[in-house]
């Protein structure tokens, strides 16, 4: 759901976000009982829901954010009963030693809902930031998600910035989730990256993922990433190809 400059590269410690997912964690520990208490008969006005996560890496588009090093991610949501909503997530990044940017913020306002008894639609702006950076790397980008029967879904993203370049990027990704039971799914994705006025050249990438809710709220995820030959020759062989990434997550 996030996004740095592949530019720039940095390998600083993540601690406040750390610090702050591992307190999340534990706040959604102690909170697990009280989402078990009745809902009221009429839906309030405004809903607010968080997460927390500590993974092994940082994927994000088929090529690592943190240099193969773990990140700690946490995010907060307010939504309106009318489908409008606005949330921050943010999570360790590291980029070059000159940027002196180690953390990644990303402010999404939008509308979600239901636009037929099998579709959703979720349309956004989502802006990304990177708070102690010297450089500009912030930049912002226009997304939408169509989802069907809640398993199947097609997303696309645009920007004028991507990257945080000056040039045009355009995202895609068609993906499905598949439930075994109640505690165990797996979902696929597919995406490319269309970046000919950035790098001269497009990529694709592709991810499996197991994901085990074992108990409430929290899940493993295990996820194996692929991408092409270009997506190496862009961001190098370290940061894109191949990898896998297990993270630990909680939402309420």
């Amino acid at each position: 759901m996030s996004s740095s400059h592949h530019l720039f590269r940095r390998r600083e410690a993540a601690t406040p976000l750390l610090l702050a997912a591992c307190a999340g964690l534990g706040l959604l520990a102690l909170g697990a009982n009280a989402r078990a208490e009745s809902l009221p008969s009429e839906q309030p006005a405004f809903t607010f829901s968080g997460s927390a996560a500590l993974t092994s890496d940082y994927v994000w588009r088929g090529s690592s954010q943190s240099q193969g090093d773990p990140a700690a991610q946490v995010g907060f949501k307010a939504a309106h009963r009318s489908g409008f909503y606005a949330s921050v997530w943010g999570s360790g990044v590291e980029f070059a030693p000159e940027t002196h940017a180690s953390s990644e913020l990303d402010f999404t306002v939008g509308w979600a809902g239901k636009i037929a008894p099998d579709w959703a639609l979720d349309l956004n702006v989502l802006h990304y930031r990177y708070p102690s950076t010297t450089v500009d790397l912030n930049w912002t980008e226009l997304n939408g998600t169509a989802t069907y029967r809640d398993n199947y879904w097609l997303s696309m993203a645009y920007s004028n910035e991507a990257l945080g370049s000056k040039h045009r990027g355009v995202y895609s990704q068609v993906g499905a989730r598949f439930p075994v039971n109640d505690a165990l799914r797996f979902e696929a994705a597919v995406g490319h990256y269309f970046l000919d006025d950035v790098y001269d050249r497009s990529y694709s990438h592709g991810q499996l993922s197991a994901i085990w809710a074992f108990k409430a709220p929290f899940e493993l995820r295990l996820t194996a990433h692929g991408t092409d030959r270009n997506a190496e020759r862009i961001f190098g062989d370290s940061l894109a190809g191949s990898r896998v990434e297990a993270a630990v997550q909680a939402s309420f």
